[in-house]
């Protein structure tokens, strides 16, 4: 595969699917559960948010899309009919349908990206999303896997980094991605949420690590001197992300369980926000 920036790239993402939700009540319905505020999503509009549980970790990340009477859900395809059923029962009395959508997600980033296309909220250097379009002329089209590699060159975890009901949004960097309004009023979760983020300091954030040879197996073991420093989540050779103690990166040399050393390789994005 060529240099990122020198063409333009099209994936479909077949692990991605997405619902529709409409009627009177879906901005009330929708602003009261997610961590996004949806009052002001127009027609059009992307934003990136996550459902949580009750006790304020991750259950679904989501892109929302604006539409004429209601918005899109996008979120990963083997949630997606849980994350239905959720949804279902948090509706009660409001007045909102919730319907699965027959669109295919599809990631575009390079070169010369559409102006049609709508910039992914996360970070600009990710691309455009795209709902139920074809590829955009001169497109070199690839699979999902060169998508997942690109986000994790930029330092950008994914659903295979947080995993379900495993991590705090917070940790998981929503916050800095876009992914949470702390001003929009209650959302399931917030709590915890909120009292993370008064604290000021977080201790764990998931951030991209590099080492030589083979990609390590999710959750092995990283060592800051003797201390453990933190995890692997998703890997390729030479480069994970890992959910890592910030507090503990100066304790001593950085090695895997089987004697390699390993890195921080902070993003400019990510460094700008929490590193020294």
């Amino acid at each position: 595969m060529g240099a990122m920036t020198s063409s333009l790239f099209y994936a479909e993402l077949p692990g991605r699917a997405v619902l529709s939700v409409r009627g009177p009540d879906w901005r009330q319905f929708l602003q009261g559960l997610v961590t996004q505020d949806v009052e002001g999503l127009a027609q059009g509009q992307l934003r990136f948010a996550a459902l949580l549980s009750p006790q304020g970790k991750v259950l679904f990340d989501l892109f929302l899309v604006g539409t004429e009477h209601g918005c899109l859900i996008e979120c990963s395809a083997d949630r997606g009919a849980d994350l239905a059923r959720k949804l279902m029962m948090y509706r009660l009395r409001a007045k909102v349908e919730i319907e699965t959508a027959d669109l295919a997600v599809a990631a575009i980033w390079g070169a010369n990206t559409p102006t049609t296309a709508m910039i992914d909220p996360r970070l600009a250097d990710l691309g455009c999303r795209a709902y139920g379009t074809p590829p955009p002329p001169g497109a070199t089209l690839e699979g999902e896997d060169a998508f997942s590699e690109h986000c994790m060159r930029l330092g950008v975890p994914g659903a295979e980094d947080w995993g379900y009901d495993e991590s705090y949004p917070i940790e998981a960097n929503f916050d800095l991605l876009g992914g949470i309004d702390f001003k929009k009023g209650c959302f399931v979760g917030q709590e915890t949420t909120s009292r993370m983020k008064r604290r000021g300091t977080i201790k764990s954030r998931m951030v991209p690590v590099v080492f030589d040879g083979p990609a390590p197996a999710s959750g092995t073991e990283l060592l800051a001197g003797e201390l453990r420093a933190g995890f692997t989540r998703s890997a390729i050779a030479g480069r994970a992300m890992a959910l890592l103690r910030l507090d503990r990166l100066e304790a001593g040399a950085l090695t895997m369980p089987d004697g390699r050393e390993w890195n921080v390789a902070w993003p400019p994005w990510l460094r700008s926000q929490i590193a020294d």
